[in-house]
């Protein structure tokens, strides 16, 4: 899939924003059908980019000829520009665009594949976009905190729940769906980016002045460690927060302890969040020889990677399809949590494989309730071998 849908993911899901697309009618095409289904059910509107326009080097006056006709609309708030393969090849000048039309901010997101990696990585670009646009760093608020990384609903309640009881007076999680979100953003005084691919977003509040707590509440130790980092980067009560991080990793032990693992599980995702999930799933007993993902070694994952590391799991970044099939050739896992094209592949061998963006991501991870959730759904799956080798005995016979 083209990366650029990760950054569409962001900006169709915001409430009053319209997205122009500058690309040819192939991209138009396939990007539209899967924004449909998987971000936001949201017409793309886009100038036809063909042969005739790259030629004749229009394609700056139909992309504004296209945003006014967006900002006729007086329920569209912003306009995210979103510039693929074909018009950052010809060319498309950020400072010919309009800064505002009518209502609408217009932001220029460039998400060209041939520079992108992969779709988290997406996320990244069209969030720091937004950012640089409409964030409003004029006020500071001492005690409120952004929350980077999209993540479930149930986890965002956990959050906002755990850290109002430390004394955190206001929580703002992006991506969000409301453009005010990104606007307020700028007067919180600490960031917590939950996934390891956020580099860039990272890197604008830091640069910013905001302090940054990396790391996620998966698993006990992790847990406390992370709210007492929240507690720290805002000078909270140290009272407070301490006996409020034991509580919850008491929380976390005693739901791994209720759901303990035995078994070997494959973990290899593309969604840049893969590893938190192994750790839990090794703190709850599993064997994880190898993990990967399609995102680079980034320095907000360090931790992870050193723990993982040495705890024996092979972990590969920007992986290959072809490394992850010898991984299940090598270990014999009993579950395999892939992409799709790993998933088919396992189920022919007769053992149980899910989709990991589907099946996990999903799903609540963060906290007590999240561990139980997540470890309740492993010992599903676990139990479902016995079916998968019946069917793969149907077929071969």
């Amino acid at each position: 899939m083209c990366p650029a849908f990760g950054g569409l993911r962001v900006v169709t899901r915001i409430d009053g924003a319209q997205v122009c697309m500058a690309t040819d009618k192939g991209c138009m095409y396939g990007l539209t059908f899967v924004t449909h289904f998987y971000a936001a059910r949201k017409s793309i509107v886009s100038p036809e980019l063909m042969s005739t326009q790259l030629a004749s080097g229009s394609i700056i006056n139909d992309v504004r000829a296209t945003i006014e006709e967006i900002a006729k609309d007086p329920t569209v708030r912003l306009i995210p520009v979103v510039s693929l393969c074909v018009a950052e090849t010809a060319g498309l000048a950020e400072e010919l665009l309009p800064k505002k039309v009518g209502n609408a901010e217009v932001v220029l997101v460039r998400l060209p594949a041939y520079l992108i990696k992969s779709h988290p990585e997406a996320k990244d670009i069209a969030l720091e976009a937004l950012l640089k646009r409409l964030a409003n760093f004029s006020q500071k608020r001492e005690k409120s905190i952004v929350i980077v990384g999209e993540i479930f609903p149930l986890d965002a309640m956990a959050i906002g729940a755990v850290l109002e009881r430390i004394g955190v007076e206001s929580v703002i999680t992006l991506p969000s769906q409301h453009i005010d979100d990104f606007v307020e953003s700028g007067s919180a005084s600490a960031v917590a980016v939950l996934h390891p691919f956020y580099e860039r977003t990272e890197e604008f509040f830091r640069t910013r002045g905001l302090r940054v707590i990396s790391g996620n509440p998966v698993g006990a130790q992790s847990t406390y460690r992370w709210i007492k980092s929240v507690g720290e980067a805002l000078h909270l009560n140290e009272a407070v927060v301490e006996e409020v991080a034991q509580e919850e990793k008491a929380k976390v032990k005693a739901a791994i302890e209720a759901n303990r693992l035995n078994a070997t599980i494959i973990v290899a995702g593309y969604e840049g969040n893969e590893f938190p999930l192994v750790r839990l799933l090794l703190e709850a007993g599993a064997n994880v020889p190898y993990a990967s993902t399609s995102i680079a070694h980034t320095t907000l994952g360090d931790d992870d990677h050193k723990l993982l590391t040495m705890l024996g799991t092979d972990l590969r970044y920007r992986k290959y399809l072809e490394e992850d099939r010898r991984a299940v050739l090598q270990y014999k896992p009993d579950l395999v949590i892939g992409t799709t094209s790993l998933d088919s592949y396992v189920k022919e061998l007769g053992i149980p494989a899910v989709y990991y963006t589907n099946i996990v991501s999903s799903r609540p991870i963060y906290f007590a309730q999240g561990a139980s959730a997540m470890l309740q759904l492993m010992h599903t799956l676990l139990g479902k071998r016995a079916a998968y080798q019946k069917m793969k005995a149907f077929f071969e016979s």
